[in-house]
């Protein structure tokens, strides 16, 4: 498992240095060349990435999904040597595996995945096809955090209502959403009793990308795989 920054690409402007989002803007050689130069310092020859749009969907992978990938935002192998890719700018990406069944996940949590419970179903996928929760390791990555991001009211009571652990406020006293806790409430929820932490907030962190912080910027990237392959 490992997180990437922002520092170390060839992508310009805004999205320097390592962008590896294909979706927001920056030059597709830019962000190949990130991509594969990423996948190079890992160890890796094949990187599954998702189409992510805030949704529940999960899917199972055995080799990356091509130009066209669909809409996910939770996919899990069995495949040594393939990586899974999870892009996020203040999202939780939220990396998970059972090593004695041979399998790892990743999924893309924010605000609305975490209200509809993106993690708990990636969870769920993996353990039909034979992990248990209780011998999964969880790692949630860097992320906006409950000081930092600061939302209505109304939206904050709605979400806290799915997810009461959600519920926050923002160093100057004003509703927030505090999305890891959330994340860690559920995990633990779905049994999963080895929840580990990045715990760097993208909004404080330059070295990270965060959409709240900058608007247009680029994306770094959870990546897990199992060894081998």
């Amino acid at each position: 498992m490992a997180f990437t920054d922002r520092h170390g690409g060839v992508s310009a402007g805004p999205y320097g240095t390592r962008n590896l989002g294909g979706a927001v803007g920056d030059d597709p050689a830019a962000v190949a060349e990130n991509r594969a130069k990423t996948a190079a310092e890992f160890g890796l020859d094949r990187v599954v990435f998702m189409r992510q749009v805030h949704g529940t969907d999960v899917a199972y992978a055995e080799e990356p999904f091509g130009d066209d990938p669909p809409a996910l935002d939770g996919v899990f192998t069995d495949r040594p040597g393939l990586g899974l890719a999870v892009l996020v700018a203040d999202c939780s990406p939220v990396l998970v595996a059972d090593p004695v069944a041979g399998l790892v996940g990743g999924a893309h949590s924010g605000r609305p995945g975490t209200e509809a419970g993106v993690v708990p179903a990636l969870v769920e996928a993996m353990a039909a096809r034979g992990a248990r929760p209780e011998r999964m390791v969880a790692v949630i990555g860097p992320s906006a955090c409950g000081l930092c991001y600061e939302v209505p009211e109304d939206l904050r009571e709605r979400v806290a209502a799915r997810v009461p652990e959600t519920w926050s406020r923002t160093r100057r006293g004003t509703p927030a959403l505090d999305i890891r806790a959330g994340i860690a409430a559920q995990l633990t929820r779905a049994g999963v009793a080895d929840v580990r932490h990045d715990e760097r907030c993208t909004i404080e962190t330059a070295d990270l990308y965060s959409y709240r912080r900058e608007q247009r910027t680029g994306r770094f990237a959870g990546y897990v795989w199992l060894a081998g392959g």
